[in-house]
């Protein structure tokens, strides 16, 4: 399992809110509690787009 350097994990913001991520290091995701979206983390790489996100309302 790949780890995102918490440097990183810092500065990056929800792209749709600019609200803080908490990080969810079992699931590889980034999560948005305010857009209510999960974020997918592939390989240590965040995938901050929106159109990749899954929606937390399911």
């Amino acid at each position: 399992m790949n780890k995102v350097d918490p440097k990183l994990l810092e500065i990056l913001v929800c792209p749709l809110t600019k609200s803080p991520l908490r990080y969810d290091s079992e699931a590889q995701e980034l999560i948005s509690e305010q857009a209510k979206l999960a974020y997918p983390i592939r390989d240590g790489i965040p995938i901050m787009l929106v159109d990749e996100a899954r929606s937390l309302e399911d």
